[in-house]
């Protein structure tokens, strides 16, 4: 469960930069698709103060619970995917003067090894954002092909085929893999060590297996403007390749039909963390934030 010690220790990513271009005024109405522990909703409802037009999403039921104790009852809080929440919304006929999306894993979900999110805090594989849904890391460590391991660390992982499938082998020869901790002790014993751990890659690629996070991402970027007011501002904040160039891209289709372009570029170039920022917040330093306007 989320308490005030996690909250005291959760510090949201670039909400500078993010309030400086999403620029809230009095009275906007605003959508978080991935409110998480609410810091960067909380910065924008303190200026706008309009909650009962204002809606928050997250996937993670024990967000939602901090949320309700976090923010006025007139706020709509939805606990769902944000794909799901964005189509129940176009369906409700809603649409925002500012939408935000925070694509990364939130601190709690990380620094809490029950969720089994992270190699440095030992527990089981799990990896749910949702613990309602049934695929879990468990499953794919433990039962999934040494074939289909290899393509998914290549795939999500952005590893080297050779080595992809090394790892592999060796995940499928130490089955069953019972923790987070001893499934980082294998990966590391037959890799090279750089400047990340070299269990990095592969938990990634795993976790957006479970999660399903590129398909949400790419189904759920061309529906944006349907939820967007005239002069609505949506950011997206990325943590990975990956995701980065799927918003990059639809951003750049999205802009580049002149005067009949539903949305004009924000942001020409990624925002980036300040060194203030990575100091206090070192998980900030590949954050990157893109911003775009509806025409």
């Amino acid at each position: 469960m989320y308490n005030i010690g996690m909250e005291n220790q959760h510090i949201p990513v670039l909400l500078s930069e993010v309030l400086a271009n999403l620029n809230p005024r009095p009275g906007e109405s605003y959508l978080d698709l991935t409110a998480g522990l609410g810091g960067h909703a909380k910065s924008i409802l303190d200026v706008t103060l309009n909650y009962k037009d204002s809606v928050l999403v997250d996937r993670d039921e024990f967000a939602i619970e901090h949320l309700k104790q976090k923010f006025p009852a007139d706020l709509t809080l939805l606990n769902t995917d944000f794909y799901g929440a964005v189509l129940q919304l176009i369906e409700c006929g809603k649409t925002f003067d500012m939408i935000l999306a925070d694509f990364g894993v939130s601190s709690p979900q990380l620094d809490n090894g029950e969720r089994g999110f992270s190699f440095r805090n030992d527990g089981p594989l799990d990896m749910r954002m949702d613990r309602r849904q049934k695929l879990t890391a468990d499953d794919i460590v433990n039962h999934w092909s040494e074939k289909n391991l290899a393509e998914i660390f290549v795939k999500y992982g952005e590893e080297k085929p050779g080595h992809a499938r090394l790892l592999a082998r060796e995940i499928v020869h130490h089955r069953p893999i019972k923790s987070t901790s001893e499934l980082a002790e294998i990966i590391a014993s037959k890799s090279r060590h750089s400047h990340i751990h070299p269990a990095t890659k592969l938990f990634q690629a795993i976790r957006i297996v479970v999660n399903d996070e590129l398909t949400e991402i790419e189904k759920t970027l061309p529906l944006l403007p349907k939820l967007l007011n005239k002069n609505g501002r949506v950011g997206i904040i990325t943590f990975h390749s990956l995701e980065d160039r799927l918003v990059k891209d639809y951003f750049k289709e999205a802009t580049s039909h002149g005067e009949e372009s539903e949305l004009s570029q924000g942001t020409k170039k990624p925002i980036i963390a300040a060194n203030q920022e990575l100091v206090i917040n070192p998980r900030a330093r590949s954050a990157k934030l893109r911003v775009v306007t509806r025409n």
